[in-house]
């Protein structure tokens, strides 16, 4: 099968992103991660009550054995409400929970546009934050929104994060798909800032995908071979879409496919290229 392929695990640990298992639950994704063999999940805060319960979290890791590696703050449009409607306090509570439950990151989004007091002072917060708290938390890169043939930037300071000086960065490949960017260039913009890796692919449409790697146009196995040939210390978590999956079987077979791609790739180790130096007497 393919989840048993890759017997010999990376160090780098590979968790599931909860939202990847969605309409099944939290609940659900704790069970599956475990049964998979991934190494362990990052929880998507969202309405889901479960999402939201230190205690109940807490009882599926242990259950099922699967550690919880990060926390993903509550920043989405369907979860303005959730844990508070101050942004600052949404914050506060991931890392408290981060904190609580052994968790070494919080994902992060910038900032609505219309959230203009929180988006005025996010940078220096988010390096308060570090100042504060052994807790990373790393700042995702977003996208501009696409109507037909118009752009509407969404996001403030904006959608690619490296445009700051972040303490900590978030890569995800399906967005990089959506905002059309070079992935690879952006992860070397990031450098060793580079704190969490969210694995999935995506064709360039304009939609954010969320497909299992390899299954679009981005280049998901030459990060993760980079990534293993330069030490690098985070945790790369699948977070794909399984609503289309017409069965439970199909959802944990992409599961798999994913787990699977992301350990293979990452046991294959590809230093980036060193420029060549030219030889004495070359002329252009």
């Amino acid at each position: 099968m393919a989840h048993r392929a890759a017997d010999q695990k990376p160090a780098t640990k590979v968790g599931l992103s909860t939202a990847s298992v969605y309409p099944e639950n939290t609940a659900a994704a704790f069970e599956i991660a475990g049964r998979i063999g991934y190494d362990g999940v990052e929880v998507m805060v969202w309405t889901d009550p479960v999402s939201q319960d230190l205690d109940a979290l807490r009882r599926l890791s242990d259950e099922h054995g699967v550690e919880i590696l990060a926390v993903h703050a509550p920043c989405l449009l369907v979860t303005q409400r959730v844990w508070s409607t101050d942004p600052w306090t949404k914050l506060d509570r991931a890392r408290e929970a981060a904190e609580r439950l052994g968790a070494g990151t919080v994902v992060v989004h910038p900032p609505f546009r219309w959230q203009r007091g929180y988006a005025r002072h996010f940078v220096a917060g988010m390096r308060r934050m570090r100042n504060e708290t052994d807790v990373t938390f790393a700042v995702e890169n977003m996208y501009p929104w696409r109507y037909r043939d118009r752009e509407m930037l969404a996001y403030a300071p904006g959608w690619d994060p490296t445009d700051e000086d972040f303490p900590h960065f978030t890569l995800d490949l399906s967005h990089t798909a959506t905002s059309r960017s070079d992935a690879l260039a952006m992860a070397e913009r990031m450098g060793d800032r580079l704190g969490h890796v969210h694995i999935a692919d995506g064709t360039g449409s304009g939609k954010d995908e969320h497909l299992v790697p390899g299954r679009g146009g981005q280049p998901c196995a030459m990060l993760l071979q980079r990534l293993a040939a330069s030490g690098y210390a985070g945790h790369v978590v699948a977070e794909i879409n399984t609503r289309r999956a017409t069965s439970a079987a199909e959802r944990e077979a992409d599961l798999a496919e994913a787990l699977d791609f992301t350990r293979r790739h990452l046991a294959t180790p590809v230093p980036h290229p060193t420029p060549a130096t030219p030889s004495a007497g070359t002329t252009r």
